[in-house]
């Protein structure tokens, strides 16, 4: 079902979007792949090459407009179309990993703050808004955004950004249904040691592979999910009831 389909994944170099970006490729979709990080962004290029993806990775960073914009236009230009956008860059908390709580709401610093929020919400905006216009004139696509769970002293600016996304979705949804635009938000399936945790870390949590194919399946679900928030269940996606 996927073949031949454009994907884009922000955050693609590394954890879940690395990750993610494999089980495209693995389904014959073709690959973009964006970050900030261009070191790990080549690697797992040539590791996507090597599973014989047709894969363009692009230096971007989700929180500027204009390499969004750019973003977009080079995915556009490269394949003809876009038809999945993956919403996953993002600035994580990992305190299960062991790494220092955040600090508290009278201590965080405001451009910390603003970091987190601008990278997950605005991150979600800016490609959101970008992509529209690619969609809106093919009167087809999906929007894939990622909501994680945060708790806990040092949580808010992360809580906060996932939670807006999931209203954010809401109104996107909304505003598309009319040009067959599927908005939906997913959650990865809980806490995840990435290839970046603390080796302690990756053995007593899972790895990666918790997220299984749920992107992909969130890549087909029909217009009547529009607007939910998904989990995985028994190899089915289902909605988050009361969320």
């Amino acid at each position: 079902m996927m073949k031949d389909k454009v994907v884009i994944v922000t955050g693609g170099a590394k954890g879940i979007g690395r990750y993610v970006a494999g089980t495209f490729a693995r389904e014959g979709a073709k690959l973009a792949i964006a970050d900030i990080d261009t070191m790990r962004l080549d690697k797992t290029f040539k590791e996507l090459q090597d599973q014989g993806a047709d894969v363009l990775a692009v230096r971007a960073d989700v929180r500027n407009e204009y390499d969004v914009r750019s973003l977009m236009a080079e995915v556009a230009g490269r394949f003809g179309k876009i038809d999945v956008l993956i919403n996953n860059a993002g600035v994580v908390t990992h305190f299960q990993w062991g790494i220092s709580r955040w600090p508290r709401i009278r201590d965080i610093d405001k451009d910390f703050w603003e970091r987190v929020i601008q990278t997950n919400l605005g991150g979600t905006f800016l490609c959101t808004k970008h992509v529209l216009p690619y969609m809106e004139k093919q009167r087809s696509g999906h929007i894939i955004g990622l909501h994680g769970g945060g708790s806990g002293d040092g949580a808010c600016a992360y809580g906060v950004s996932k939670e807006a996304i999931r209203l954010f979705t809401r109104y996107v949804a909304d505003e598309e249904k009319e040009s067959n635009i599927c908005v939906v938000a997913v959650a990865p399936g809980g806490a995840i040691a990435t290839e970046d945790a603390p080796e302690e870390a990756r053995r007593r949590m899972p790895g990666v592979e918790l997220v299984g194919n749920r992107f992909v399946l969130a890549a087909q679900v029909g217009m009547e999910m529009s607007g939910e928030l998904l989990t995985l269940k028994d190899g089915k996606l289902e909605v988050i009831a009361g969320r």
